[in-house]
């Protein structure tokens, strides 16, 4: 039996020539006889989640720099073992200091495909977008924070498709517990709290054209009236219960506002609608989810 001792030293010294690095083994750039299972095509493989602020336009052509999470994806061939992962990062990292949009992205994916030489490539950012809102009607102004992401893809053709994703918070008001308490106070003078509630929609939509994010929330709040707010003095809290009760909704409701919105946005080629209404009524939640219905569309 051999024994062999090894040298339990960093030697922070040490300098990596060609020739070293030329011998490092590299086993996930390796021949097919490597891979593990079947030889199969994989339709998305890279990393997910690495962290770096970018810049985004505003409307008024202010750039705001925000924490951005970072999916990036290309496709696997069959009869390869892998791809150089580090790449996707460091080919991300020769746009750091662009300025992203949705057709950005176009220019990011193609690069994926060019330096992991690969037919498809994937790319997702997620951040928090800051919009300022203003009170009902006590003249206070505070951020409101929307959960977004925009997304694009690029198939082995080459099309390029790109998608935005947010999540609008609002509050629903149920009709039926409106009327019910009115019944109440009407009948037998019993005091009675229609219930309400938080609620989300989650949409997704296929863009033809770039959008602003402010223009997304704004159709948002055009088909809903009732987005939760930031700043509230008793004034704006009372402003907020009679929003409520004029725009009171189902959960129904608020999906097919939504779609009747977004379907005259001619920017907009597709969209998904998700409406959650978290129910205080209830132990579970209400739901609704409304697609555009484009043929082989999104679902």
């Amino acid at each position: 039996m051999i024994s062999t001792k090894l040298n339990r030293h960093y030697d922070p010294t040490f300098t990596v020539s060609d020739d070293y690095k030329a011998s490092l083994p590299d086993l996930q750039n390796g021949p097919a006889s490597l891979i593990e299972g079947a030889d199969v095509p994989i339709q998305q493989v890279g990393i997910s989640d690495f962290k770096l602020p970018l810049k985004y336009p505003r409307p008024d052509g202010e750039l705001l720099t925000l924490e951005t999470s970072v999916d990036g994806y290309v496709g696997l061939e069959a009869g390869k073992k892998g791809i150089n992962m580090s790449r996707i990062m460091r080919s991300f990292y020769d746009f750091e200091d662009d300025v992203f949009h949705l057709d950005k992205l176009e220019e990011v994916l193609e690069t994926y495909r060019n330096e992991l030489d690969s037919k498809s490539a994937y790319l997702r950012l997620s951040f928090n977008y800051p919009i300022k809102q203003e009170s009902l009607r006590s003249g206070l102004e505070g951020y409101q924070y929307y959960t977004v992401a925009i997304e694009g893809t690029m198939d082995a053709n080459g099309k390029f498709r790109k998608f935005m994703h947010l999540d609008f918070e609002y509050s629903s008001a149920c009709p039926c517990s409106y009327e019910l308490s009115e019944h109440a106070r009407e009948t037998r003078e019993v005091a009675s709290i229609p219930h309400s509630q938080r609620s989300i929609a989650n949409l997704t939509v296929e863009l033809n054209e770039e959008i602003f994010i402010e223009e997304l929330v704004s159709h948002c709040q055009e088909a809903l009236m009732t987005e939760t707010q930031v700043m509230v003095k008793r004034e704006d809290e009372q402003a907020f219960a009679e929003m409520n009760g004029a725009y009171q909704k189902f959960v129904e409701d608020a999906a097919r506002l939504l779609y009747e919105q977004l379907n005259e946005e001619e920017r907009i080629h597709d969209f998904v609608i998700r409406c959650v209404h978290m129910e205080s009524l209830h132990s579970h939640d209400a739901v609704s989810r409304i697609c555009k219905g484009v043929k082989n569309g999104l679902r």
